[in-house]
């Protein structure tokens, strides 16, 4: 029975952090003193611009991004598995009422991650955006490898709002 605690505690302890982690070979959060480079990314409704990236293995880079668009958009780096991981996780706080069309309930967030974690979306590769926002996200691609950038707002990751990362 011990043993049996322990397992359960040390799979929801592991779960409960971001999902940006080295295991999952997505890379990692970078310095800003080790910016090669800055890419601009402008997200419109359902597609990134640029559509794709070209990037050196272990190089960081700074993405500057700006939703453009319409509607809430979000900028992640991950693998597809991690995308698909993530979407119940939108989709939970879309139906709690954080993540709406136009905008982010920032204070329901703010509560509601409390009880949950995931509801707070504060995770180290990903920047959530209203309309007419800018983040940005410093990240290092080491030990990188089939990476894409999506959306992941319901639906969004369906309709095709993926760019491709081609780490060289």
């Amino acid at each position: 029975m011990k043993k049996l605690l322990i397992l359960i505690f040390t799979t929801l302890f592991f779960n409960s952090f971001s999902y940006a982690d080295k295991n999952m070979k997505i890379g990692s959060k970078g310095n800003l003193n080790e910016v090669s480079r800055i890419i601009k990314v402008k997200m419109y409704d359902n597609y990134y611009e640029p559509s794709s990236f070209s990037i050196e293995a272990g190089e960081t880079i700074k993405f500057e991004v700006e939703n453009v668009g319409m509607l809430v958009h979000e900028f992640n780096i991950a693998n597809k598995m991690m995308h698909i991981k993530h979407q119940p996780e939108m989709s939970k706080m879309a139906e709690n009422g954080i993540l709406l069309a136009f905008s982010i309930d920032k204070e329901k967030m703010k509560k509601m991650a409390k009880m949950d974690k995931s509801m707070g979306h504060s995770h180290s590769n990903s920047v959530l955006l209203e309309p007419k926002q800018k983040g940005e996200i410093i990240w290092k691609f080491i030990n990188a490898v089939n990476i894409e950038i999506a959306c992941n707002v319901p639906g969004h990751y369906q309709a095709g709002m993926i760019a491709k990362v081609n780490i060289n």
